[in-house]
């Protein structure tokens, strides 16, 4: 039996659902049943997995605490190239904050409630107990990882767990300002009245949110060019006119990068998306 496939074991008997991880500290990839969720999976919160393949697929949604599926055929195989083993915060009730550097160490210590703490090769993960929505760069060098997110196992950690505190989840609320684009001016289209914006309606722009949002989780293939093309849907309809808000732009990229769409595919989706449109 492997070292990694060991702790792995050792953790899911804890009921820390894990995976394995292959070189360059990421998932290993779908099987061929499964790219681009062609088995018409979705990854949720409600199950260990999207599908019933029997290979490690769909990264964090692969993870698990069941022994018979960590000892399978296909999962010794992919511990046997494992460099690492990984976990599903939040399958397990936990949020990591992920701080990269010493910088964001320094500031979680002055900004945040101690609780165990686990050394990484720049810096720190912050375990608290709790589970929140993931979220990438709510500030310089600090990562949110629980739900929908996995986090590499590195070691068991010093300090006593707290509880999951304001401060971290008001850092996913402000992760707007930092990861989406700057603020747009109010361009009034010719023919609104008064001087007011013809969408400032909650129905109509959170109906059309909505819509896009569900766009692209429903994208069962070619995702990138599925959330350019909803990015550019949005901005024709509400790009002009000022009623757009880091709120549902982040809503936007949120939705995105559930599909595997990194921040930097968003970033560049939506400044093409604004720069065909003009805007």
């Amino acid at each position: 039996m492997s070292e990694h496939l060991q702790t792995a074991l050792t953790l899911a008997a804890t009921g820390v659902p894990v995976l394995p991880l292959r070189q360059g500290k990421v998932p290993f990839g779908n099987c061929r049943s499964c790219a681009d969720n062609a088995c018409g999976g979705r990854p949720n919160m409600k199950t260990a997995g999207p599908c019933r393949c029997p290979g490690v697929c769909h990264a964090w949604a692969a993870a698990t605490t069941d022994p018979t599926v960590l000892t399978s055929p296909a999962w010794t195989a992919a511990w046997r190239r494992a460099v690492s083993v990984a976990y599903h915060p939040g399958g397990a009730g936990l949020t990591v904050v992920d701080l990269d550097d010493p910088a964001a160490v320094a500031w979680a210590r002055e900004t945040l409630p101690a609780t165990r703490t686990v050394p990484t090769t720049r810096g720190e993960h912050w375990i608290y107990r709790g589970t929140m929505s993931s979220s990438n760069a709510v500030r310089l060098g600090v990562d949110i990882k629980s739900t929908m997110s996995y986090a590499r196992y590195l070691a068991p950690g010093t300090g006593a767990m707290a509880d999951l505190p304001g401060a971290v989840r008001t850092l996913a609320v402000k992760a707007p300002s930092t990861v989406c684009p700057a603020p747009y001016e109010a361009v009034v289209p010719t023919g609104a009245r008064g001087g007011e914006c013809p969408h400032r309606t909650p129905t109509y722009l959170d109906r059309g949110i909505a819509m896009a949002e569900q766009r692209i989780t429903d994208a069962s293939s070619a995702v990138h060019a599925t959330v350019y093309r909803t990015f550019l849907a949005v901005l024709s309809t509400h790009g002009r006119c000022g009623c757009l808000t880091d709120a549902h732009v982040a809503r936007l990229f949120t939705a995105a990068q559930a599909k595997g769409e990194t921040l930097r595919h968003c970033t560049d989706a939506w400044t093409n998306a604004r720069t065909r449109l003009g805007l």
